[in-house]
């Protein structure tokens, strides 16, 4: 009987799974797609999709195909149909000299896939510091030597300028497990002392509190040593910004990220997910911006996963029925929480990721929280 019911269930959960897959289909989609230059996979997926996270549950690759989840530019996808559940086949191209389509446009975030690093504040403390620049200036360029203390390297080695820009940390609300986390924003003086990892005063009630879970810090430049010493003597190969005092050198990243994820929807949700930072603005964002989540690798979440938005209802006064009383005494009722659009994450860190705003119609806050795909 068991042995009946697990197959049952088994049979079930495979036609539920054809039935999403056909029914997500789009309406007017392609039968036939030829994979170009500057597809992503997400735009792909939206030419079959209604909802581009069911992506896994049409794609199937030849069995050729090494890596399941690449495709090329010239690549053929068709769309076919098995007992009545939908299926993208392959029809693969010459690869030779061609790179595979990423999922999202890589090339537009470079800066939080190259540029940014979450660390520890002990290692941010205990990292060499530019101390001064050649001629006395008070700002490093590229082709002018920096100098820097603390720095145990030897001539040739390349290293990493980085300035901190927030401090991420877990407390506990009454009633909570100590899993909320909240982005600090550092202080951008990097000469200020005690040092760059400051906090500015917040009026959100998270200020100074919590467990320091890792340090945001941008990468600003490259620098390669051509002195050992103390101060060593360094040359600045390129920057993004000038370079300040204060600034510190962590090692160069060969390989600072993986560019082939594919999106899909994730397989729970926790409970403390939300928007907790964002990238270039004070205070909301949309469409194609990058947002800072409270969620990482300890929480399952791997790149690709794509998660709804949804905005908190506020907690509103029922006039009407305080009217009805003749007092203030009415009811306080949570208003429903609003859907936003839909976030997919590209880069995980141990307890946050950062993702790209795939859509929204109404600005993203922080705070707003993270839901299964709709």
């Amino acid at each position: 009987m068991l042995k009946k019911t697990l197959a049952l269930l088994a049979g079930l959960a495979v036609a539920l799974t054809a039935y999403a897959a056909t029914t997500h289909l789009k309406p007017g989609h392609p039968d036939r797609y030829v994979v170009k230059k500057g597809d992503t996979l997400w735009d792909i997926s939206a030419r079959f999709l209604t909802q581009p996270w069911y992506w896994p549950e049409i794609w199937q690759a030849n069995p050729q195909v090494h890596n399941p989840h690449l495709i090329y530019p010239g690549d053929v996808l068709n769309l076919a149909y098995d007992h009545g559940n939908a299926t993208l086949k392959l029809e693969p191209s010459v690869h030779e000299g061609k790179a595979a389509i990423p999922a999202i446009p890589l090339s537009q975030l470079e800066m939080f896939l190259k540029n940014m690093r979450l660390i520890d504040s002990g290692t941010l403390d205990d990292s060499p510091y530019v101390m001064a620049f050649e001629e006395s200036q008070l700002r490093g360029i590229p082709g002018k030597f920096v100098y820097v203390r603390q720095i145990d390297a030897r001539p040739g080695q390349k290293f990493a300028i980085v300035r901190p820009s927030h401090v991420f940390r877990q407390y506990d609300e009454a009633g909570n497990d100590g899993s909320d986390i909240a982005a600090h924003e550092l202080e951008s003086n990097v000469e200020m002392a005690p040092g760059p990892w400051k906090e500015n005063f917040r009026s959100d009630g998270h200020y100074g509190r919590g467990d320091e879970i890792g340090v945001e810090v941008q990468v600003i430049g490259h620098a390669e040593v051509l002195r050992t010493g103390d101060p060593a003597t360094l040359l600045i190969t390129d920057s993004r910004m000038e370079i300040r005092k204060g600034d510190r050198l962590l090692p160069a990243n060969a390989h600072p990220y993986d560019p082939y994820f594919y999106p899909h929807a994730p397989k729970s949700v926790s409970d403390n997910a939300r928007v907790i930072a964002f990238s270039n603005s004070l205070a909301a964002v949309g469409k194609r911006q990058v947002v800072a989540l409270s969620i990482g690798s300890d929480d399952g979440i791997v790149d690709g996963a794509t998660f709804s938005i949804f905005q908190p209802g506020d907690t509103v006064h029922d006039d009407v029925s305080g009217y009805a009383l003749h007092s203030s005494l009415g009811d306080h009722v949570k208003l429903p929480d609003e859907f936003i659009g839909h976030v997919m994450v590209f880069r995980t860190f141990q307890h946050v990721s950062y993702g790209l705003v795939m859509d929204s119609i109404r600005p993203v806050k922080i705070g707003d929280e993270l839901k299964m795909p709709e």
